[in-house]
């Protein structure tokens, strides 16, 4: 019997306020890897109106004057708000507050990650991690966030592009019909954006529709649930409308709820972090198995113990999906894949700054090398997995 339901997802814009703080904590992490590739560093930021405070760990070698970093660091946040387009009353880019509490590493963290044998460094903290894939997209993840994303991307676009109609803060929520687990057309589309005072409703909604068009399956027709700002005026936005905090956006930044997440945050963490690290592996892996067709869905989770180097355990779920047997396929991942932390970062070129472009619109779904990041959107490893497991 055919199956039906409805599943949706949501997105946030690079002008979110928890977004924003993502951004930061990633372009500091950019920053100390610069100037030292093996930096350690737990970025967390807080954006409210008219001030940024960041705070957190860090252990970098450098020979930059301690008044020469903090100098560097508010020239990097401000350029970041810049970037993002926050020029406006209540959060603006040119004389917005910087406090800077960053402070050094933890000794007693830093003796449990560090290396301590041949195998490299132990992992940065205890944890659960999830990666997924699924067949539904071309990009092998969910379908209602892929399109929640770039229906704001499209407008963000549009905006960076010279549309002063619209402003930086902006949520899309996406509602997508299912038959037998693959989606064939389209229920609701929400989408709240902040915009210039005096913008009428009618505009919004021409401007929004217009690019729900282009983004939306030109076969699939118009959602006859279309709401736009349905509050009404959206003009207090970001930071100043709303508090920001750096990793409160964890499922756009995954699956949109289509799948399990450990629950930690990724932005602003070096790779030593397996909370950001071993999720990347988990999905590089969940991904390259469905594009080697072992499966249509799967499901991926690595544990870890702090200072440890190999994880405690690996779990691999294909949902019913898969065309082999599933044990035998997670002793080969466990046998074949170095999920250490060391091991990771070599495979997925980690130790670089690559980070920015993961703070906004999902770290996962991405072109593979994409501005030098998402390494593990590769599908490098097919060959491999179908020549061990398809005769």
């Amino acid at each position: 019997m055919s199956h039906e339901y409805i599943f949706t997802s949501e997105s946030v814009s690079e002008g979110h306020p928890d977004k924003v703080c993502d951004q930061i904590s990633d372009a500091l992490l950019d920053f100390y890897i610069e100037l030292d590739p093996h930096a350690r560093v737990a970025a967390e930021v807080l954006a409210t109106t008219d001030r940024v405070i960041i705070a957190g760990e860090v252990r970098a070698a450098h020979d930059l004057s301690e008044t020469e970093l903090h100098e560097r660091i508010e020239t990097l946040v401000r350029q970041k708000i810049q970037d993002i387009g926050y020029d406006q009353s209540g959060f603006n880019w040119k004389n917005v507050e910087i406090t800077n509490l960053l402070h050094a590493q933890s000794a007693h963290i830093a003796r449990g990650v560090d290396a301590k044998d041949s195998q490299g460094e132990g992992a940065g903290d205890q944890g659960i991690m999830f990666g997924y894939a699924c067949d539904e997209t071309a990009e092998l993840i969910p379908a209602p966030l892929m399109y929640a994303h770039r229906i704001l991307q499209a407008l963000s676009k549009t905006r960076h592009a010279g549309e002063a109609r619209l402003l930086p803060d902006a949520k899309s929520q996406v509602s997508l019909l299912y038959r037998d687990d693959q989606p064939v057309g389209v229920d609701t589309v929400l989408v709240s954006t902040q915009h210039q005072e005096g913008v009428t409703q009618e505009t919004l909604r021409d401007i929004v529709a217009e690019h729900v068009r282009a983004v939306l399956p030109s076969e699939w027709a118009f959602p006859t649930k279309f709401f736009v700002n349905p509050t009404g005026a959206f003009v207090i936005g970001g930071p100043d409308g709303d508090a920001g905090l750096t990793g409160r956006k964890i499922i756009v930044d995954t699956y949109g709820g289509a799948a399990v997440h450990g629950g930690g945050a990724f932005s602003g963490k070096d790779a030593t972090k397996v909370d950001r690290s071993a999720a990347y592996i988990a999905r590089y892996l969940a991904k390259n198995i469905v594009a080697a067709k072992l499966a249509r869905k799967c499901t991926i989770q690595i544990c870890y113990a702090i200072g440890v180097v190999q994880p405690l355990a690996v779990y691999l779920n294909l949902h019913g999906t898969g065309t082999i047997e599933t044990q035998a396929l997670e002793q080969w991942l466990m046998q074949n894949i170095d999920l250490s932390p060391r091991g990771i970062i070599t495979r997925l070129q980690l130790a670089r700054p690559i980070y920015q472009p993961t703070a906004s619109y999902g770290h996962f779904g991405r072109k593979a090398g994409e501005q030098g990041s998402f390494t593990w959107e590769a599908t490098d490893l097919v060959a491999t997995l179908q020549q061990e497991f398809i005769q």
